[in-house]
């Protein structure tokens, strides 16, 4: 807490009408995925080359070496018995998203993370790479030329490095060979999962899709089962991508718990809508001790037979600042700033008022601290 932080205070809103109190709409489809609907994620481990003198150095980098020497002898080159000390290449980890529904054929982005001690992954190209799943299965195989955003400049005396270079992306870098089994319309029932679950916002899009789906269909296809999934039942006539994608455009409003969010690192405070504070009396002050130690010469008399001898002198100053006492209580969130503002505090002093008032019981929120 006596660091010195650099407050951002966030409006939890979406648009200003929230602010007086209201909330704004959104669609079905960007507050929830359906069931089932999912990335899958996969692995690989492979060679960068081409690099310019910032690889593995096969001494320190073990696999590497062994690495090279599998990857010539498929190729018939046979360097069992050479001392090879290249630095031109470098072992890479291989991460990819394979996304739902992706078809043999298909490209995906991929990750290359450097697993040796290369310095830079600028300017080199992944040899193919098979990428598997959790099932051990190969989905995917990644080659291609590695972006880096980050560099890294050595001299003899100093060194300058930019972001990350040991880390890079290849777009579209992976050719996906094996869909993953499954279809959307294979399943039985469809089920909406919220991104925030909230037993509100379920209800609020079970409504909404039961309002519009009497008109559309003559009945109900919607049900609320818990804080995080909606049921859906799908007409027998209408596919289930068209389905999706009609109740998708469907706007709703979503509701959350109320919540203050402390980032004591950054000195980031985040403070949702329906925030609200107790009437309550705060008192906050700066109190500022500052110990200054100085040396002091000490002459003996004349012809007194002493000895010059440095005698430590202390200062000590206490600077209390601004104490004020203020009555804070808050219906709104615009209540609620207006008052923090008002006292002239600073980010340490909002976020003790905050971490207090709450171990008081007045902040009617749940308050997280990271």
């Amino acid at each position: 807490m006596s660091r010195a932080l650099a407050l951002a205070l966030v409006f939890v809103l979406s648009t200003l009408p929230a602010l007086a109190g209201g909330s704004a709409g959104v669609r079905i489809k960007d507050i929830t995925a359906v069931q089932g609907v999912r990335a899958n994620q996969l692995i690989g481990y492979g060679l960068v080359v081409g690099l310019n003198g910032t690889g593995d150095s096969l001494r320190n980098s073990p696999f590497t070496a062994q690495s090279l020497q599998s990857m010539l002898d498929t190729m018939g080159v046979n360097i069992r018995n050479a001392n090879s000390r290249t630095k031109n290449i470098a072992a890479v980890v291989v991460t990819a998203d394979l996304p739902p529904f992706a078809g043999a054929g298909s490209r995906v982005d991929v990750t290359v993370s450097s697993l040796g001690d290369a310095s830079s992954l600028a300017g080199g190209s992944l040899v193919m790479t098979p990428l598997s799943g959790a099932d051990g299965a190969i989905y995917a195989v990644a080659q291609g030329p590695i972006a880096v955003s980050g560099y890294s400049a050595q001299g003899q005396a100093e060194s300058v490095t930019q972001n990350v270079p040991t880390t890079g992306r290849i777009p579209n870098g992976a050719l996906v060979e094996r869909q993953v089994a499954g279809a959307l319309d294979d399943e039985g029932a469809l089920v909406l999962e919220l991104r925030n679950p909230d037993f509100s916002t379920a209800v609020r899009i079970a409504d909404t899709i039961n309002s519009y789906s009497q008109q559309r269909f003559g009945r109900r296809v919607a049900r609320e089962q818990d804080l995080r999934t909606v049921l859906l039942d799908r007409p027998p006539n209408m596919g289930a991508a068209r389905f999706l994608a009609e109740l998708g455009e469907l706007v709703t409003e979503a509701d959350g718990p109320a919540k203050v969010v402390i980032d004591e690192r950054t000195g980031t405070v985040v403070i949702g809508r329906d925030v609200q504070i107790n009437t309550v009396a705060v008192s906050h002050g700066n109190l500022t001790v500052r110990i200054t130690e100085s040396a002091k010469v000490s002459q003996p008399e004349p012809f007194s037979d002493g000895e010059t001898v440095v005698v430590p002198e202390s200062f000590v100053s206490v600077n209390e600042e601004g104490a004020n006492l203020a009555i804070m209580g808050g219906t709104n969130l615009e209540t609620l700033v207006r008052g923090l503002n008002m006292m002239g505090l600073k980010p340490t002093g909002i976020i003790a008022i905050l971490q207090a008032i709450k171990t008081s019981g007045a902040l009617q929120a749940e308050l997280v601290v990271q």
